[in-house]
């Protein structure tokens, strides 16, 4: 069984409840769950779990891998339409979608004559897709367990004795890093059951509470509790992760103030390379925007404008390591797009240093190309956010006749600003390039998320326009 491989399972509880669940009660539910589905669905089948965020979740997850079957873990919040969609796309064995339901199986009884291995898959997290054609990133039972590891190497004991989990569980940053991570290392785990703003004004009191050593989150997240929630008092967090959209030195620096610990660490990691795969704290090297340090066993290499391949420079940034996807379930032809001899092609655009360090500064599929000039939104994003006056923004490409692109913001402001477009823009002047200065800009209330606390762009360019017609 996969999680043979760690025999040190740690506690469980979410803080709905806060009833902890030990290694034996774990075991208990696990084993009921396996009852319901060993001997009626094969090995490497698939098993759709949409009851994310519990103890009852994470014991049907390790069910599911003691049938030697993946798990693919989908969006509680799914509609029946798109679960309907990914049914006939992934074709599952069975089904678990409330954690009081039992298995509904699908396939009973369908043999196969393929043997369980490392590389079978284990876990399938949807990227995308889940109205039109889904993106599902599958990860093998070998590469799940080189990530663990690794993270439980870089990261050290002591730091996930005890871990709070505010991130959703079916998508790799919250499952991996903030669940299996610290639970097979023996350290206890707490889901955040309620993220809304209610709840987040409590989280410094959280943390003392239940001494928590270690939590990761993405940076709109970390804005929210900036806002909200009054520090913990008692120093018990070791260790902090951010990770999964870029991260700006300000807020950084006010991270590492608000936890009371310098061990702040801006985080990469992407679903296909199963979470973390790098990152640095601010103590560790220079003070840039995007700053992530080394990889976490791995290697890293630049894909030029030219099209040559680097060990330094600036340009695509190409990943080798031990937890790298075996590819989109049942989409080769995409999979072919970006696993190139046993590298991954990012879509990131970063910098490699002569001495390995890695700065990333933003996506190739967000690049806006104004009159043939390349121009990263994530850069822009990172400067305006420093000004005072500005809460939170969101640059994307518009179409223009002339230029092709033009650049647009979606702008939050604080609540008593009286700052004006014409005043941003010359306080932009002397900070940044002209072309990259937004001409089109949307005040607005709130820049909206998705399920995972990031900033989707398109979704952003879609709320924008529709509030000028």
């Amino acid at each position: 069984m996969f999680f043979n491989r760690f025999p040190n399972l740690g506690r469980l509880a979410c803080t709905a409840d806060q009833i902890w669940w030990d290694a034996e009660m774990l075991r208990s539910r696990m084993s009921d769950r396996l009852a319901q589905l060993d001997g009626k669905i094969s090995a490497n089948s698939i098993v759709l779990l949409g009851h994310g965020g519990t103890p009852e979740f994470v014991a049907d997850l390790l069910a599911v891998w003691s049938c030697g079957a993946a798990a693919a873990c989908i969006n509680p919040a799914l509609t029946g339409n798109e679960i309907d969609t990914l049914k006939r796309f992934v074709k599952p064995a069975a089904a678990i979608l409330h954690a009081d339901q039992d298995a509904q199986i699908f396939q009973a009884n369908r043999q196969s004559t393929e043997a369980v291995t490392l590389d079978s898959p284990a876990l399938l997290l949807f990227t995308s897709g889940t109205t039109g054609n889904p993106k599902g990133v599958t990860h093998s039972f070998r590469s799940l367990s080189a990530r663990i590891s690794l993270n439980q190497a870089y990261m050290g004991s002591a730091a996930l004795q005890k871990t709070l989990c505010p991130l959703p569980t079916h998508f790799g940053h919250g499952l991996i890093g903030n669940v299996l991570t610290p639970l097979f290392a023996g350290g206890d785990v707490l889901l955040l059951s309620d993220r809304s703003p209610v709840s987040l004004s409590r989280l410094g009191a959280l943390i003392d509470e239940n001494a928590i050593s270690f939590l990761s989150s993405v940076p709109t997240f970390w804005k929210m509790v900036q806002k909200l929630s009054l520090p913990p008092k008692n120093k018990t967090l070791k260790r902090v992760h951010v990770g999964s959209a870029p991260l700006s030195i300000d807020l950084w620096d006010a991270i590492t103030k608000w936890a009371g610990t310098a061990e702040v660490f801006n985080m990469y990691g992407i679903t296909e390379t199963a979470n973390w795969i790098g990152g640095t704290s601010l103590q560790e090297g220079r003070l840039l925007d995007g700053r992530i340090g080394s990889l976490w066993g791995g290697n890293a290499m630049i894909k030029q404008d030219d099209g040559n391949i680097q060990n330094t420079g600036t340009g695509e940034i190409l990943i080798q390591c031990p937890s790298l996807m075996s590819g989109y379930y049942n989409q080769p032809d995409l999979t072919r797009e970006v696993l190139k001899d046993g590298w991954f092609y990012t879509g990131d655009i970063g910098t490699i240093e002569e001495d390995g360090e890695i700065r990333l500064t933003g996506r190739s599929k967000s690049e806006i190309n104004r009159a043939g000039m390349k121009i990263l939104p994530e850069e822009i994003d990172l400067l305006l956010e420093r000004h005072t006056e500005v809460v939170e923004v969101c640059v994307f490409g518009l179409p223009d006749a002339i230029s092709g692109e033009k650049v647009a913001v979606a702008c939050v402001l604080k609540d008593d600003s009286t700052i004006t477009r014409n005043e941003l823009i010359d306080w932009m002047k002397n900070l940044i390039r002209p072309e990259a200065i937004p001409e089109t800009w949307f005040f607005i209330d709130e820049i909206p998320k998705t399920d995972r606390g990031k900033i989707n762009r398109d979704n952003v360019r879609e709320v924008c326009l529709k509030g000028i017609q």
